[in-house]
């Protein structure tokens, strides 16, 4: 194996991990010969694994939860993405050694929403429900695509005020308390919070939908999700969950690496049918 790239997800706990899956996939689609693994590291280990693995001639690593701030300080060099997400899905090992890290999170979902679902965002009112890390790193490529106006709304409003100071720059941005929400309507709205996996829901007014307002949930499962719930019982015109997402982030990591795009249709196809039949 020693003549064959090596790759890795890095999380905790990492045993549901689709990563080896899909990336295995890319690799026989575009007939790239790499070897993929899932590693559970230890809560405090992140570091040293990770230098034990590009020490060990690893070419690049896949890092989950709760490892991305600690990703992120251990790369030498950060792209855009990564250095405004304040945390790092992707380290490839540079051509002079160094670590490059990226977050492709973002990227991962815009691509879903345009190339997958046959979405726009452009000029569109955004909601975005929650200010923790998963909205914190789909902020700057969602305002790269210049909605009218974005809101984020969080439980904390203090952390979703702390994004608009951050991200503000790049295009209209308001965050705030769910009051905000009071007699406004959207045409997107994105839950970036954890209560989907709960099946717990924020109190949200059924006012917020239009008849064309769009529903996308970043987490996925056999089921739809409590938001994607709330969603369909309000006639929302189009509802998605994260999994397009997680093929498409992961997609972008094969291309950062490999530098050959692969096609996601049949992957997302695949593990659809997997949950399906799980």
């Amino acid at each position: 194996m020693s003549g064959i790239d090596k790759y890795a997800v890095f999380g905790n706990p990492i045993k549901h991990s689709r990563s080896p899956k899909i990336h295995a996939a890319f690799a026989q689609q575009c007939e790239q010969k790499l070897q993929y693994r899932a590693v559970l590291v230890k809560k405090d280990g992140f570091e040293e694994a990770a230098r034990r693995f590009f020490e060990a001639g690893g070419a690049g690593l896949n890092v989950t939860v709760p490892f991305k701030q600690e990703a992120f300080a251990f790369a030498d060099r950060l792209s855009e993405r990564a250095a405004r997400a304040g945390a790092a899905n992707t380290l490839t090992l540079g051509e002079d050694g160094g670590i490059e890290g990226d977050n492709t999170d973002g990227i991962g979902l815009i691509r879903d929403m345009i190339a997958n679902l046959g979405w726009v965002i452009q000029g569109l009112r955004v909601l975005v429900l929650g200010a923790g890390g998963a909205a914190r790193g789909i902020l700057e490529p969602l305002l790269r695509e210049k909605p009218g106006e974005l809101l984020i709304v969080n439980r904390t409003p203090d952390r979703a005020r702390a994004l608009v100071a951050q991200f503000s720059d790049i295009g209209p941005l308001e965050g705030g308390a769910f009051s905000l929400l009071a007699d406004r309507s959207f045409d997107l709205i994105i839950n970036a919070t954890s209560a989907g996996l709960s099946g717990e829901m924020p109190d949200l007014p059924g006012t917020l939908l239009t008849e064309r307002s769009c529903c996308y949930d970043l987490v996925y499962g056999a089921e739809p999700t409590a938001f994607m719930r709330w969603a369909a019982h309000h006639a929302a015109w189009a509802v998605a969950d994260g999994l397009g997402m997680l093929v498409e982030q992961a997609a972008q990591s094969f291309y950062l690496w490999r530098h050959v795009r692969p096609e996601t249709g049949p992957v997302i196809r695949q593990i659809r049918e997997e949950l399906a039949a799980s």
